[in-house]
């Protein structure tokens, strides 16, 4: 596996999105978002993209986790733990103590993220995590 960092492509992130039916965003749209990403990666097996990742944020306190995306034919395979691993890893160099990093998992992914240390919601210290989508 090779891994590549900040040099993610619209393309690509159109591709993979595809692949496991995410919302399709407009290709000048994800340009303009892929140029405001704290970190993200992608992994490659020999020439074939198998998996990508972004983190959001502020790039000191605040990290989101985003299009955490394992290609169908690599998923449960250790892709997808070592694109978290790397981007927590990343995350770390940067952000401050007691820095935040949150994701939003696709239904049923919950037990794999918890593996890294992240806590379902809502529990009796934190409420349910929350969503809103722009529509024009």
């Amino acid at each position: 596996m090779r891994i590549i960092y900040n040099a993610l492509t619209a393309m690509e992130y159109l591709e993979m999105h595809k692949l496991v039916n995410f919302y399709p965003y407009e290709y000048n749209d994800v340009r303009l978002a892929l140029e405001k990403d704290i970190i993200n990666i992608k992994i490659y097996s020999k020439d074939k993209l198998v998996g990508i990742g972004r983190v959001v944020g502020d790039g000191r306190i605040v990290f989101f986790l985003k299009d955490i995306i394992v290609h169908p034919e690599f998923q449960n395979k250790g892709v997808g733990t070592l694109l978290v691993i790397n981007l927590l890893n990343q995350i770390k160099k940067i952000g401050c103590d007691h820095a935040y990093i949150g994701l939003m998992s696709t239904s049923g992914t919950e037990n794999f993220y918890e593996r890294f240390g992240f806590i379902k919601r809502p529990n009796g210290t934190f409420g349910s995590g929350m969503v809103m989508f722009v529509e024009k």
